[in-house]
């Protein structure tokens, strides 16, 4: 269902099977697609079964191997670069952020992000830049790209949940406690949760914390499992 974003992924739920009351958007890292997070839906499910999941595909091709998709490319890691690439990247997912809302009938205190790496790079960019707050953003494994630029360019302040393994030879662990201090600097609710002995993943306990994260942001008092 490609619209004026250019970008489109595989969907599931609500689990209700009525219409959504939220929507989330999983936003992979580099070298998958949306196939690799929509894997984070049926276990979400049970927590948001009113919840409809989607997870874009990144615009561009991975450029350094011969599958995959990325948002921008990583062959670069200077901040320029990477400023430059989540800058590149932002319009095609406002576009598709917008088109969902609107397929979905629902408003920005009913959507959710959460990212995985690059995923978690292009997430905190551009929610940071809506000019309506989205509910909630999830970063697992991943960075703030540019926080001096964005004191200038902040425009809502969701709150915001950072996972990172300490085991991650990918994104620094460090990479946790600079977001962290960046948004707070900013005002941002943010909490941010160390996972001793995981690498550059996603573990069951992380996404106990993010559901949590969610249901807290949504107005779910009691989420199932709770």
């Amino acid at each position: 269902m490609t619209g004026e974003s250019g970008l489109d992924g595989p969907r599931e739920g609500p689990a209700s099977g009525g219409a959504a009351k939220q929507l989330i958007v999983l936003l992979h890292g580099v070298g998958a697609d949306g196939n690799d997070l929509i894997g984070l839906a049926p276990a979400l499910a049970p927590h948001f079964p009113d919840a409809a999941f989607v997870a874009p595909d990144g615009p561009q091709p991975c450029d350094f191997a011969p599958f995959g998709r990325q948002w921008f490319s990583l062959q670069s890691r200077e901040e320029q670069a990477l400023l430059a690439g989540v800058d590149a990247a932002a319009p095609a997912l406002n576009a598709f952020l917008d088109a969902e809302l609107a397929r979905h009938r629902l408003t920005a205190e009913s959507l959710a992000l959460i990212g995985f790496s690059q995923g978690t790079m292009t997430s905190l960019h551009v929610a940071l830049r809506r000019a309506e707050p989205v509910a909630a953003l999830v970063g697992f494994s991943g960075m703030l790209v540019g926080p001096q630029r964005l004191r200038a360019e902040i425009a809502s302040r969701p709150p915001v949940l950072l996972v990172h393994g300490e085991d991650d030879q990918v994104v620094p662990f460090a990479a946790m406690g600079a977001a962290e201090a960046a948004l707070a600097g900013l005002n941002v609710p943010v909490r941010s949760f160390a996972r001793p002995g995981l690498g550059h993943g996603i573990d069951p306990e992380g996404l106990a914390l993010a559901a949590r994260h969610l249901a807290e942001a949504f107005g779910l008092l009691n989420p199932v499992g709770d």
